[in-house]
């Protein structure tokens, strides 16, 4: 307090400058940062001029709901896209071994071990495509951010995630067995007689 007097009425107010982790936390942040100075000062924020330049917080996190709006379209475009491939790729994988199916059947399989059969590997290649694409991906990222920081001045960061790394495994997952249903239902629905004469 003695020193906070000391600096007002000298010619020189201190100035302090805080940053925020993300550009949507700054409104929070000045809100505890005026709460933290009504607490501890008796002047409280009166005393105090508290700058945040709303206008171009505002523009800044208008441009980037707008990118992780056309982010989130063009990863999901590419999801689908992906999706109908793991499709296909079982869908012949089903015609290739329609006899092997109906031998399985015929010595004892049930139409859910047959389904459980394909749907993991679905999974197992979706699976498999994420850790390609996130490797390519991450690789491609700090590969851009250094290009761009060597002839720009802008000095880009790129950071990664636990909780990223999270959702796509999620999505991964789910993707799979979404489109591997349609080719294990198909399979599992295979008469073992008409299976094992199929050439």
């Amino acid at each position: 307090m003695s020193t906070y007097r000391h600096v007002v009425k000298g010619s020189n107010p201190a100035n302090l400058v805080f940053k925020s982790r993300k550009v949507e936390d700054l409104p929070k942040m000045r809100s505890e940062v005026e709460a933290w100075l009504d607490q501890n000062y008796t002047e409280g924020t009166e005393a105090f001029s508290v700058f945040t330049y709303e206008g171009r917080v505002e523009q800044l996190s208008q441009g980037i709901l707008v990118f992780k709006l056309v982010m989130g379209a063009i990863t999901g475009i590419s999801v689908l896209v992906g999706g109908i491939g793991i499709m296909n790729v079982l869908l012949i994988s089903v015609t290739e071994r329609t006899t092997e199916i109906g031998i399985r059947k015929a010595a004892g399989a049930r139409k859910k071990d047959i389904v459980m059969q394909f749907i993991s590997e679905s999974v197992t290649i979706s699976i498999e495509g994420c850790i390609i694409g996130w490797v390519v991906g991450v690789l491609g990222v700090f590969g851009l951010v250094e290009l761009i920081n060597r002839f720009t001045d802008f000095g880009f960061q790129a950071a990664l995630s636990i909780g990223t790394v999270g959702v796509v495994l999620i999505v991964a997952i789910i993707v799979g067995m979404v489109f591997g249903t349609y080719p294990a239902w198909k399979a599992a629905n295979l008469t073992p007689v008409d299976a094992i004469r199929h050439e």
